[in-house]
């Protein structure tokens, strides 16, 4: 029976890993004039884009990766694959969060501010960079099946993250609501625009992160089923956050109002 269920587990693994690329390729084509804009210098490029890009691309090539090491046409390494895949993944959810961050840290404008969000961003990136939190094997049918996973390791990524989502959104309302000068921060919807933005790229983040927690921490004797969600969880966040980049950008860029 249990043999069973870890069979059933890994097909719907490998059938959710193909919808997940559909869905995200999709995203990622119908956006791409925003991404040319910035390359052809129509739209213009500031430092924090970066993020965006660095996040967007990493969640693509992450997405193709698995997809090879699930339906591989030979034989492959699985370690440095599925260790790219792994790392590619955590460091898109990773871009994600930091991309909210750092317009938290431009509303405020404050030395303290910034440093507290930097040691909160350092504390995240310190739990993403972990490697061989997922193990796998070949197999001629099924290609790199995950046998083990450190779940807590994960686990706690995903916490971070949501703790972390919640303490910058709770910021950047808070300087929104009680700002100094609200004509240069709330003018123009601006204020409006960065708490409902930011507020759904959290729930998303929050709604998914938690699932993927949850059975992680209680799924303990099926790696697949425990990690199944991880990856879905990484895509939602990045296409919340790359959302929000570029509706932020676009108000911009029509009312000239922010630096």
């Amino acid at each position: 029976m249990l043999h069973l269920f870890r069979r059933c587990g890994i097909e719907f693994f490998i059938k959710l890993q193909h919808c997940l690329l559909g869905l995200y390729a999709w995203e990622f084509v119908i956006s791409l004039d925003f991404d040319w804009k910035v390359i052809t210098g129509k739209h213009a490029f500031r430092w924090p884009l970066f993020f965006y890009f660095a996040g967007r691309y990493l969640m693509l090539a992450a997405l193709i990766g698995i997809i090879v090491s699930v339906d591989p046409p030979t034989s492959l390494n699985c370690h440095n694959l599925v260790t790219f895949n792994e790392l590619a993944a955590s460091a898109s959810l990773g871009l994600a969060c930091i991309n909210l961050a750092v317009r938290t840290i431009a509303v405020w404008h404050n030395k303290w501010i910034t440093r507290l969000v930097i040691l909160l961003v350092l504390g995240h990136w310190s739990l993403v960079l972990q490697s061989g939190l997922v193990i796998t094997s070949w197999t001629p049918t099924s290609g790199c099946v995950i046998v083990e996973t450190k779940n807590t390791i994960l686990a706690a990524t995903s916490l971070y993250a949501m703790s972390f989502d919640f303490i910058v959104l709770c910021l950047l309302a808070y300087r929104l609501a009680f700002a100094l000068d609200p004509i240069s921060i709330a003018s123009g919807g601006l204020a409006r625009r960065l708490i409902s933005e930011g507020l759904v790229y959290f729930l998303v983040s929050f709604v998914c992160n938690s699932i993927s927690s949850l059975l992680m921490i209680i799924i303990v004797y099926d790696p697949v089923v425990a990690v199944i969600f991880h990856i879905p969880a990484c895509v939602a966040s990045t296409i919340a956050s790359s959302r929000v980049v570029r509706s932020l950008s676009t108000f911009n860029a029509e009312t000239g109002r922010v630096q």
